[in-house]
């Protein structure tokens, strides 16, 4: 990432109030005692490799902006099917937090991390009460803001990750925190596997630059399985989404298999179906395999385990390009410099207005409004012109980058004010 340098992103001496205006001064945090220490929320949940992303992706972020600074990780939800040790393989640096006084005795600034929503509300609130310490928001959709008034206002900073919450925002009639738009930080993420990609692409015949990776998705998705719900009430209310779903799923995941069938018989090319979420291993088959022509499901390859985003981006590294219903791997592939489409169901929050906001219009879909001929011809202008499309990502990474320098700006000067007033 072409993002200011590190000693750029630490020099500040301006207050937190002020700090958007930029950075002043000339004293680092190296020539500080002791060392700032900031903690991280962040951690939802790790069925989903878009939510295990935004941590590695935010803490990137950190230690480039702020390198010296001491990182607690407060998780804010299960580090389960390897995230934990995913974390701690790409970043030792960051302590995991033992406990809530460690955190509170020995933090600067409270950071709540990307993620889909402001969903650890309940600390922020905490922390000021119990320390009346700076705490900032970064790279969050915020659907409901009366819900969490007091929060937001309360706030030094709020970054989200779509201008579409920053408007219900002040809608909402909420003052106090510095507003802005601060890219989601799954843009930020730089961890690989390659290693595991390569035997996987070899073991399939996958060679690169030949195949495109599709990912599923339900157009809610169905927690209650994943989370094994029994309670009779709990299912009942599942029932219409369920209902819901099975009416849509058909429908959507036939305009991806157009793009399929038109890519593989203009190509020659594979197709590789891949989940961003464990529940999608189980609606491969039936959605984006079984109904293709016989001369195009040769041509595919089903992934049939689950996978983190580190082997995630090496593979979609590899690939032509990403079609998915999903939000994030579109994001995992533009961080690795892939082209991505997101095909965008209505009921998949307000988050998705982020790709408009970075310019990339042309590779959103929104799925009500369009049909597979125009998703496969989009495709293949991809194909026909490798350098105008990978030009165009760029400009909108460029564009995200230039966000993360005016927030992490901010953020350097509420860490920096922090602990002055020590």
């Amino acid at each position: 990432m072409a993002l200011i340098s590190r000693r750029q992103a630490l020099v500040s001496a301006v207050a937190c109030a002020s700090a958007a205006t930029g950075l002043s001064g000339r004293r680092v945090w190296a020539a500080r005692a002791p060392r700032p220490t900031i903690t991280l929320i962040s951690g939802w949940q790790a069925v989903n490799i878009g939510d295990i992303a935004h941590t590695p992706g935010v803490l990137n972020l950190m230690d480039h902006y702020l390198p010296d600074a001491r990182v607690l990780l407060w998780p804010g939800g299960r580090l389960d099917h390897g995230a934990e040790e995913l974390l701690k393989a790409n970043h030792p640096q960051v302590t995991i937090a033992a406990d809530t006084e460690q955190i509170f005795r020995e933090s600067d600034l409270l950071l709540h991390g990307s993620g889909p929503s402001v969903v650890r509300a309940d600390r922020l609130a905490q922390w000021f009460k119990a320390t009346g310490k700076p705490y900032g928001i970064y790279g969050v959709t915020v659907s409901e803001p009366q819900a969490i008034a007091e929060v937001l206002r309360n706030a030094r900073f709020v970054f989200t990750r779509e201008t579409a919450s920053i408007k219900r925002i002040r809608e909402a009639g909420v003052e106090g925190p510095e507003l802005g738009f601060g890219p989601d930080g799954t843009f930020a993420l730089k961890m690989r596997n390659d290693e595991a990609a390569r035997q996987f692409l070899a073991a399939h015949r996958l060679e690169p630059g030949k195949f495109i990776c599709v990912v599923p998705r339900l157009r809610y998705t169905p927690y209650h399985k994943i989370r094994k719900i029994t309670d009779p009430a709990a299912l009942e209310q599942w029932k219409k989404k369920d209902e819901h779903n099975e009416r849509f799923a058909e429908v959507d995941h036939a305009k991806a298999r157009a793009a399929m069938v038109r890519w593989v018989r203009a190509t020659g090319g594979k197709v590789l179906i891949v989940p961003e979420m464990t529940y999608q291993l189980e609606i491969m088959q039936p959605l984006l395999v079984d109904p293709l022509p016989d001369d195009v499901r040769g041509q595919v390859v089903r992934r049939k385990d689950y996978w983190l985003p580190d082997e995630a981006a090496s593979t979609y590294a590899q690939a032509a390009a990403v079609l998915s219903f999903e939000c994030h791997s579109p994001i995992i592939a533009a961080a690795v410099g892939t082209p991505a489409f997101y095909l965008r169901q209505p009921e998949d929050t307000i988050k998705g207005q982020m790709y408009y906001d970075l310019g990339l219009n042309d590779w959103v879909f929104e799925i009500d409004q369009t049909d597979g001929a125009a998703i496969a011809e989009r495709l293949m202008k991809v194909e026909n012109d490798r350098t105008a499309a990978r030009a165009y990502l760029a400009a909108a990474m460029k564009r995200a980058e230039e966000r993360f320098e005016a927030c992490w700006k901010t953020i350097a000067g509420c860490l920096s004010a922090a602990v002055r007033s020590k």
